[in-house]
């Protein structure tokens, strides 16, 4: 499929998306497995790639971008929709300028496409593993740093700015004190993550929702099989002649919302872009609306601050 084929997004500030991109949410892949992967997408039709400093793939995503100009899979760096968002230990007022520029240094890029606030929580001090102690989370200076991520807009380092992982009540309180408001909110969605609440509030403020986890991050090492292995998905995509991911996409597809599905196989990165010319039938949405509803990672301290 051609980068032509895969449907774009409108946000509210009048950028448009493409409504699928490569998510690069992943621990276990090393930095070659990573820029190897980047390249492999962007030959299939992925022009959306999504990354955040924490998962450390921006600098081999940078590369990639690099190695891709060189062989001519793109004429220039504007073909390309670049996501990456900001920590927490650098949810500080005084420290989202500097966050921001050291991504693009690692990603060798001018601008982002979209930055995002990554977590509703800041941190007082670093703690050494991927998520805070209890101890160390702290409610997030709301007004401060989204003021920060506005003059991240202003300056030109991105073109676009939103959240993830914020649930309505945080949502409220940003809304209340923005003058830009958040063109996205990117969260844990699937059929066993609906997200029915979230997304009508979204949806009235304007706000986009994009997907992540949305075929529950098997493989990744945090995620789990709860998608693929669902008897309800498997039904509904051999009634299609279809794979369950396709299936997942698809549904994602039709609630309006974009996606960024991480797999670094080839044939599945195709698969995954194959979802743009069926539908579903109604009886299908109606089966999946009854898939019973499951969050990951629900031990995680962070788990009471976010959507």
């Amino acid at each position: 499929m051609s980068s032509n084929s895969v449907p774009g997004v409108n946000l509210s500030d009048h950028q448009v998306m493409p409504v699928i991109g490569l998510g690069t949410g992943d621990f276990q892949s090393t930095a070659e497995a990573v820029k190897t992967a980047v390249i492999e997408a962007i030959k299939v039709g992925y022009r959306h790639l999504d990354c955040a400093s924490v998962y450390g793939t921006e600098q081999p995503l940078g590369e990639a971008i690099d190695e891709a100009l060189k062989l001519g899979l793109i004429g220039s760096r504007d073909e390309l929709f670049i996501t990456t968002k900001l920590w927490f230990t650098d949810c500080h007022s005084d420290r989202v300028v500097p966050a921001l520029k050291k991504s693009l240094g690692l990603l060798k890029l001018e601008y982002l496409d979209l930055y995002l606030i990554h977590l509703p929580v800041s941190s007082k001090t670093e703690d050494s593993g991927i998520y805070p102690s209890k101890e160390n989370i702290e409610p997030l200076d709301v007004k401060g740093v989204w003021g920060a991520m506005e003059e991240c807009e202003k300056l030109g380092l991105t073109k676009s700015i939103g959240v993830s992982n914020f649930p309505v009540r945080t949502l409220e309180s940003l809304l209340s004190v923005a003058t830009v408001p958040p063109c996205l909110n990117q969260v844990e969605m699937n059929p066993t993550c609906q997200q029915k609440e979230l997304r009508e509030y979204c949806k009235e403020k304007g706000i986009l929702v994009t997907a992540y986890s949305p075929l529950g991050a098997p493989g990744t090492g945090w995620g789990n099989n709860r998608i693929v292995d669902n008897e309800i998905l498997i039904e509904i995509a051999k009634s299609h002649g279809k794979s369950v991911a396709q299936v997942a996409l698809r549904w994602l597809y039709e609630q309006g919302v974009s996606f960024v599905p991480k797999s670094y196989n080839k044939e599945r990165m195709k698969q995954n872009l194959e979802i743009f010319d069926w539908s579903l039938t109604q009886n299908d949405l109606d089966k999946i609306s009854q898939i019973k509803q499951i969050r990951l990672n629900q031990e995680n301290p962070l788990f009471p601050y976010v959507a």
